[in-house]
């Protein structure tokens, strides 16, 4: 047998993935990519897509509810797949439920976790998979992601479960830009109102957009070498806080009105906002990568974006989606009354500032 013949017989069938998610800000990037690249793409949702994130034809839905062991099993079957990649498991007791579903239906379960659990205030940069984790008490979510990371590293040291534990960072696409508040802020931006910025603006922060992250993770599909193994993959572009404002800025061709709120002022002033307790545990620090490691596994890896020009993409989005990307008058209220607390704090001072002095 030689020639084209000779070729096909070590013709390797499709890599097989399940993607529980794959319309979201994430996971619609890593489909689109998986699918390009050949595999036999499966996604597993609810069936929603309310930001019009597009898949190719070619993948397979599963509609069902994933909270639901009864909804899931019925839906999947008796099948199983070579990958498997979960972007929906929150805390320790999901773990638990993902971990028994697929335990001998896949040789490669991917975790996605959160960066925001390395512990804060980071003592040595840029951040390593290495990095100390731990509980994040002003923020429940990423308390929530280290519990689970914690049960699925047992799941793989006990079970010989076969887990990558992956832990993105501020992740974003052209449809979700990565601002607290969103779409609302944008809209601030552009008519010229004022945008509360937590600390100084000064601090460093990764932003990756979704293209480049499932470079990565793509990459790491089906690879053995990746058992047992956390990576984080993130974008090489650092910015300041007021740069990533600033960039909005003058994509929207106006100057920004940069106000700098104290991080620990967002929790009293608006404990019910979920961005209120990532001011406190998260992004008011500076957070920079090292990723060596992805490179090592996935040589390619290579973040094409920078964050400027994706600020014209997301805007571009802006104008083809106006019916889902207006601002909301929820999170329009929590930073008018943000604002307010700062002015509020400025004049208190201003009023009692000779009495203060005297004082001390």
């Amino acid at each position: 047998m030689t020639g084209k013949d000779e070729m096909h017989q070590y013709d390797a069938a499709p890599l097989r993935v399940l993607f529980i998610g794959g319309t979201g800000t994430i996971s619609a990037s890593c489909v689109r990519l998986a699918a390009a690249h050949g595999m036999a793409v499966t996604v597993l949702n609810r069936g929603e897509n309310r930001a019009g994130r597009s898949l190719p034809p070619e993948v397979e839905q599963l509609t069902g509810d994933v909270s639901g062991d009864t909804s899931v099993r019925a839906v999947l079957g008796d099948r199983d797949w070579d990958a498997v990649v979960n972007f929906l498991s929150y805390d320790e007791d999901d773990v638990a439920r993902w971990v028994a579903l697929f335990t001998g239906r896949t040789s490669q379960y991917v975790h996605i976790s959160s960066a925001s659990i390395y512990a804060k205030p980071v003592l040595l940069t840029p951040i390593t998979e290495s990095t100390p984790t731990g509980p994040n008490p002003p923020l429940p979510y990423a308390t929530a992601k280290w519990r689970a990371e914690a049960a699925i590293a047992r799941a793989h040291r006990e079970q010989g479960f076969p887990a990558t534990v992956i832990r993105p960072s501020h992740t974003y696409d052209d449809a979700n830009p990565p601002l607290p508040g969103g779409w609302t802020v944008v809209d601030r931006i552009a008519r010229g109102a004022e945008i509360p910025v937590h600390g100084d603006g000064t601090s460093l922060w990764t932003l990756t957009h979704a293209e480049d992250f499932a470079q990565g993770l793509v990459g790491l599909l089906g690879s053995r070498r990746a058992i047992g193994e956390t990576f984080h993959i993130t974008g090489d572009d650092v910015l300041t806080w007021d740069q990533i404002y600033t960039l909005f800025a003058q994509a929207l061709g106006v100057q920004p009105r940069l106000v700098h709120v104290a991080s620990e002022l967002y929790p009293v002033v608006a404990p019910e906002w979920f961005w209120s307790g990532e001011f406190v545990g998260d992004l008011g620090h500076s957070a920079v990568f090292d990723n060596s490691k992805i490179r090592r596994f996935v040589p390619g890896y290579a973040p094409r974006l920078t964050f400027e020009r994706a600020v014209k993409r997301m805007l571009d989005w802006r104008s083809a989606h106006p019916e889902s990307t207006r601002g909301d008058a929820p999170t329009e209220e929590i930073l008018d009354r943000i604002v307010r607390a700062y002015h509020a704090a400025h004049q208190a001072y201003a009023d009692h500032a000779p009495a203060l002095e005297d004082a001390s």
